[in-house]
C-alpha cells in the first residue's frame, strides 16, 4: 500500500527538523492537517496567517532551524505574504505549504484561484508547484533544503488533488543539513591586509553577519586601533563586553558611531548591508566582507570586496595584520560613546506632570527583565527605545522589523519566540497601532497558552509617522488613534491586564506585570510628545520642525508646541 502526498510532505518536514507549523486549517489543507496531527510537529493555530508567518520567522531566526507555515487555497495562503517578506529579508529559514485548488480547475479563474508562483517569486529563495504525485517528495526536499542552505523562505504549492493522490514507488530523497565554511583565498586576504595595514584612522562597521564573531572582531580592532560601530540588528551580538564599542550609526545611533564611520580613512565593513548611503564615508577606502556575494558594493562603492564567513575570515586575516600602536582615533570615539550613553541615561526619567516617556518605560523594562530575556519591538518608537535603552549582555536578543519596516510584528514575533524558547522570558514591546492591527493574536496567546509579557506603548497615535510629518513641516495628518483601554481588553480575553497613566505608579506596575506567571498585558499611556532625536542635526528637519511649530501656533495649537518643548528640551 502506498502513501498519500500529504503524508509524504509531513515526513519531509519532520526529517528537515521542523518543530512547529503555524497557520489556519481549511478545505484544501485538511488532509495535510490530519497527517500533521499524527506527527511530532506542533500545530500553532493563529488567528491571522500574517501573524503565523511573523511567528515562524522569529522562531527560525532565533533557532536557525527550519520552521513551517501552512495555509488553505486562495486567501488563506495569500495572507502569509507580508510575514514571509519579513522572514526572507531576515534570512530566516521558513517553508510555506500553500495548498491550491484542483489542477483541472486552474487557469479558468476558478473561485479562490491565486497564482502563488507569481505572488511569491520576489520574497522567496524557492517557489514551485508539485505537478504530479511522483514529484512530491523530491520537490518537498528541494524546498526545505533551499530554505536552509540559502537562508530564506521556500513556498511549496500543493494542489488539493495532488495532496490526496497516492504513491507506490517513492524514492528516498531526503534533506541534507550541510553548513560549509567560506573564507577568501590567500590573494584576497593579502589584498585586504594591505589596505588595512596602510590605514591610519580605521573604523570597523559590523552587522548581523558577525554573530558569534565578537572575540575575533575585538582582536582585529585591537590590532588596527579601530573603534567598532554596529548595526541595530548586531547590537545583541557585539555591544556587550566590548571595550571598543561606539554604538550604532543612522537615525537610531549616537554621535560616536555616526562620526567614527564618516571620519575614518579606512572602513572595514563586516557582515553588514546597511542601506542608507549617506551614512557611509565618501572619501575612505572601504573593505567589505560578506557571505552573500550580491551584497558587495551594492550600498556604496567599495575598494575591495570578498566573500566569506566573518569568524573564520578574521581568523585567517589576523596573522597578516600589522599592529597599529596609535590608538588615539579609537579612544576618542570610545570616549564620545561613553558620554553619549551618559547623556541618554540622564534623560531616562519621568516626564513633567507625572507623565511617562516611552524611553523611561523601556529603561524600567530593561532594569527588571530577565538576563536572558527575548525582546520583540514594534516598528516605530518601541523598537527605537528597545535598541537604544536595552542593555546587551550577550544573553538577551532584540527582534524587530529592521529590514522590512512593517507594523505589528512585536506580538506575533513574541509568540514564535516563546514557542521556540519556553524557558525564557519573552517581552513584546507593542505600539498601540501595531497591537490593534493584529489584535486577534491576543486570542492566540490564550488558545496556545503562551505566557508572554506584552507592554503597550499607548500614545493614541502613529507616533513615529507623526515625527516624520513634523520634520517635514506638516501638522499631524491622519495619525490620531481612538484606542480602547487595552488593559481591560486583555482582561476580557483572559490575560492579566492593567493600565497605568502616572510615572509615580509605573515602576511598581512593571515589576507586578513581569512577575505574572501567565500571559500579561501592561497598557501604558506614554507621553505623546516625546521625540526620537537623531545623532546629528540636519538643516531640513530643523527647518521642518520650525515650520511645524509656526503652523501649529497659527492653528491655535500653541499648547502642543509648549508641551513638545517641555517634554524634549
Amino acid at each position: 500500500m502506498g502513501k498519500k502526498v500529504a503524508e509524504i510532505l509531513v515526513e519531509v518536514l519532520e526529517q528537515a527538523g521542523v518543530k512547529r507549523c503555524y497557520g489556519i486549517v481549511g478545505d484544501t489543507l485538511n488532509l495535510f492537517a490530519e497527517h500533521l496531527e499524527r506527527s511530532p510537529i506542533e500545530w500553532v493555530h493563529v488567528r491571522h496567517e500574517e501573524a503565523g508567518a511573523f511567528a515562524a520567522g522569529s522562531e527560525a531566526l532565533l533557532t536557525n532551524n527550519l520552521t513551517a507555515c501552512a495555509g488553505s487555497c486562495g486567501p488563506g495562503s495569500l495572507h502569509f505574504i507580508n510575514g514571509l517578506y519579513e522572514a526572507n529579508r531576515n534570512r530566516a529559514p521558513v517553508v510555506l505549504i500553500a495548498s491550491q485548488i484542483m489542477t483541472n480547475d486552474m487557469g479558468f479563474e476558478f473561485i479562490q484561484e491565486v497564482d502563488f508562483k507569481t505572488v511569491y517569486k520576489d520574497c522567496t529563495v524557492y517557489c514551485d508547484m508539485i505537478l504530479s504525485p511522483e514529484q512530491a517528495r523530491k520537490k518537498a526536499v528541494m524546498a526545505c533544503q533551499t530554505a536552509l542552505t540559502k537562508q530564506g523562505v521556500a513556498v511549496l504549492i500543493v494542489p488539493v488533488d495532488i495532496s490526496h493522490s497516492e504513491i507506490k514507488d517513492d524514492f528516498p530523497y531526503r534533506v541534507h543539513h550541510s553548513k560549509p565554511v567560506t573564507v577568501p583565498n590567500d590573494e584576497e586576504l593579502d589584498e585586504i591586509a594591505k589596505i588595512l595595514n596602510a590605514g591610519k584612522k580605521i573604523t570597523i562597521y559590523a552587522g548581523s553577519g558577525c554573530e558569534n564573531a565578537l572575540d575575533e572582531i575585538k582582536v582585529v580592532a585591537e590590532k588596527l586601533g579601530a573603534p567598532i560601530a554596529h548595526t541595530s540588528r548586531a547590537k545583541s551580538f557585539l555591544e556587550h563586553d566590548n571595550p571598543y564599542n561606539v554604538g550604532m550609526t543612522g537615525l537610531l545611533g549616537t554621535e560616536a558611531g555616526y562620526k567614527a564611520i564618516l571620519d575614518c580613512d579606512t572602513l572595514l565593513l563586516l557582515g553588514a548591508d546597511f542601506a542608507w548611503r549617506q551614512f557611509y564615508p565618501d572619501n575612505a577606502k572601504i573593505v567589505q566582507i560578506d557571505i552573500n556575494p550580491t551584497h558587495l558594493g551594492r550600498r556604496h562603492h567599495v575598494t575591495f570586496g570578498a566573500v566569506g564567513d566573518i569568524k573564520p575570515t578574521l581568523r585567517a586575516l589576523m596573522s597578516r595584520l600589522e599592529q597599529h600602536n596609535d590608538t588615539s582615533f579609537q579612544q576618542a570615539y570610545v570616549e564620545k560613546f561613553t558620554k553619549a550613553l551618559a547623556s541618554w541615561k540622564s534623560h531616562l526619567v519621568p516626564g513633567h506632570d507625572d507623565t511617562i516617556p516611552g524611553s523611561y518605560l523601556t529603561s524600567l523594562i530593561d532594569r527588571y527583565a530577565d538576563e536572558d530575556a527575548l525582546i520583540s519591538g514594534d516598528d516605530g518608537t518601541p523598537i527605537v527605545w528597545a535598541v537604544r535603552h536595552t542593555t546587551a549582555n550577550g544573553k538577551r536578543r532584540i527582534f524587530g522589523s529592521f529590514l522590512h519596516g512593517t507594523m505589528a510584528t512585536a506580538l506575533p514575533n513574541a509568540i514564535g519566540l516563546k514557542k521556540a524558547a519556553p524557558d525564557r522570558q519573552v517581552i513584546a514591546m507593542c505600539g498601540d497601532g501595531g497591537l490593534a492591527m493584529l489584535l486577534g493574536e491576543l486570542l492566540t496567546v490564550i488558545q496556545e497558552d503562551v505566557p508572554i509579557k506584552i507592554a503597550v506603548f499607548d500614545n493614541a497615535k502613529l507616533g513615529f509617522v507623526e515625527i516624520e510629518q513634523k520634520a517635514e513641516g506638516m501638522l499631524d495628518t491622519f495619525t490620531r488613534l481612538k484606542n480602547p483601554d487595552f488593559g481591560k481588553v486583555a482582561q476580557a480575553v483572559g490575560l492579566w491586564g492593567k493600565t497605568v497613566s502616572k510615572a509615580s505608579e509605573i515602576e511598581a506596575a512593571v515589576q507586578e506585570w513581569l512577575a505574572q506567571p501567565g500571559p500579561a498585558l501592561l497598557n501604558v499611556h506614554v507621553s505623546p510628545m516625546e521625540l526620537v532625536k537623531p545623532p546629528f542635526t540636519e538643516l531640513k528637519p530643523v527647518l521642518g520642525m520650525a515650520l511645524y511649530t509656526t503652523r501649529a501656533i497659527l492653528h491655535g495649537r500653541g499648547g502642543e508646541v509648549l508641551e513638545l518643548v517641555r517634554e524634549n528640551f
